[in-house]
């Protein structure tokens, strides 16, 4: 069977005596002699009409087919009389692949609340909102591995098991073959222990040594009991890593593919994206074609705080030097302050990991977050300190142990080099092209506290 995608057959530029598309039925209209049957195969937002008369076999084989039911339609593509669609199908035959009972099928023609969709995530893909959510992950996913791919970066895979913490926070899931209550970590599966990653930098890191420019795309993992609209148990991270490149090359790259990724985008999802423009976040295509054509700001985080102490906002959490920055005070410098994509750099290192670069002041380090409007935080990243010696030094000084590291440190010994990435939370991505509010809405089947339900 040759089979046509709904969305190439609505571009048709020229009828067709024979066409096969097949879908799920999102309406069925019966009238006197003939049905209207509206089909979506999920290749686009809209749906295919198709007229099936009464009287001939393809009426007959629809049968009962209503609202959720599988099939295929073979028919001539036709002159639409009906406004808003150029093209429908008249059928000649219909294969019926999977019914759907009409009593418990949840998903009518309706709208429906998100909560009432996170119940039934392996179905709420069907519905126009997340079926368009997903494309546009999807198009944003290619776009971001033909970014690399155009800036000569290599795709690396890192390790989902790891037996380091690159974030040193702890909250890590923990992996084992162990018993329940087993704790002689010598006789596990690794022979120590083991837990899911937090960032696939490190190995970065090391493939960057040799490859030069590298990327890593995959799930991450945190542990964080945070049940918040931006946080989840797993999620999907990009991590470049450049050798030979300091903090402003970086913050050159992490301007160029947000805006690569955004005018991508905006190219090839119009319509999904005017869903989202008209029902979930006014202005949010004028937002995304104004970070495509305007430059982001830049501004140290020094500035940022006087910025916020001046700015006359009661703020929840009072800003000073020294405290990292919350998500209302990242808001306000994005939204309100610059209103434009805004990157604050050289922060305390204090608050920062131990593999950022210290500058020469001793009390900041090279790192860069950069902040958007309704998000927050999309990009963290610095340089990565290439000196032994303060390397080591400052690992010692968080309380770890160089010897957890001595692969990482030993990058330093052989043929050390100026280097620096950055992470980019996919899901927050997902939600600034969206206009998504909650991390639990761009993802298929989100893992969050207490819910491991798909």
């Amino acid at each position: 069977m040759k089979r046509t995608f709904i969305a190439d057959a609505l571009n048709a530029a020229l009828p067709s005596q024979d066409i096969t598309v097949c879908g799920w039925v999102r309406t069925r209209r019966d009238a006197k002699g003939f049905s209207f049957v509206e089909l979506n195969d999920g290749s686009c937002l809209a749906g295919m009409q198709c007229i099936v008369d009464e009287g001939t076999p393809a009426f007959e084989a629809l049968g009962a087919a209503n609202t959720g039911a599988a099939l295929c339609v073979r028919g001539e593509l036709v002159t639409s009389p009906g406004k808003g669609q150029k093209w429908e199908i008249r059928a000649r035959e219909i294969t019926v692949y999977g019914l759907a009972d009409p009593e418990s099928f949840p998903l009518q023609k309706k709208r429906h609340s998100d909560e009432f969709l996170r119940g039934i995530a392996h179905l709420r893909p069907r519905t126009n909102k997340y079926g368009a959510a997903f494309r546009i992950r999807s198009e944003a996913a290619f776009a971001v591995h033909e970014y690399f791919h155009r800036e000569r970066f290599a795709l690396v895979h890192t390790p989902v098991l790891t037996g380091s913490d690159c974030e040193g926070a702890g909250e890590m899931f923990r992996a084992t073959a162990l018993a329940p209550g087993e704790t002689d970590f010598s006789r596990d599966f690794f022979g120590r222990p083991a837990q899911l990653t937090v960032s696939g930098q490190l190995e970065a890191e090391a493939l960057a040594t040799a490859l030069g420019r590298v990327y890593s795309f995959g799930p991450t993992f945190r542990a964080e009991n945070s049940n918040t609209p931006r946080h989840a148990a797993e999620f999907w991270m990009i991590e470049p890593e450049m050798a030979f490149a300091d903090l402003n090359d970086l913050m050159a790259l992490a301007e160029e593919l947000t805006r690569f990724v955004v005018d991508h985008v905006l190219t090839q999802c119009a319509a999904d994206l005017r869903l989202f423009d008209s029902f979930v976040d006014k202005g949010l295509i004028d937002r995304l074609k104004a970070m495509v054509s305007e430059p982001f700001a830049r501004v140290s985080y020094r500035e940022a705080v006087e910025i916020l102490q001046k700015c006359g906002r009661d703020f929840v959490y009072p800003v000073s030097f020294g405290t990292d920055l919350q998500t209302e005070h990242e808001r306000y410098l994005a939204e309100e302050h610059f209103g434009r994509p805004v990157m604050v750099h050289d922060y305390p290192k204090a608050i920062k990991a131990f593999y950022m670069r210290a500058n020469d002041d001793g009390e900041t380090v090279a790192a860069v977050d950069m902040l958007v409007p309704r998000i927050g935080e999309l990009i963290g990243g610095s340089q990565r300190e290439e000196r032994l010696d303060v390397l080591t030094a400052r690992v010692q000084e968080l309380g770890q142990n160089p010897e957890s590291y001595w692969w990482y440190l030993d990058l330093r010994r052989f043929g050390t080099v100026p280097h620096a990435g950055f992470g980019l939370g996919f899901e927050r991505l997902i939600m600034m092209l969206t206009g998504i509010a909650n991390i639990r809405d761009v993802l298929p089947f989100p893992r969050t506290p207490g819910s491991l339900e798909f």
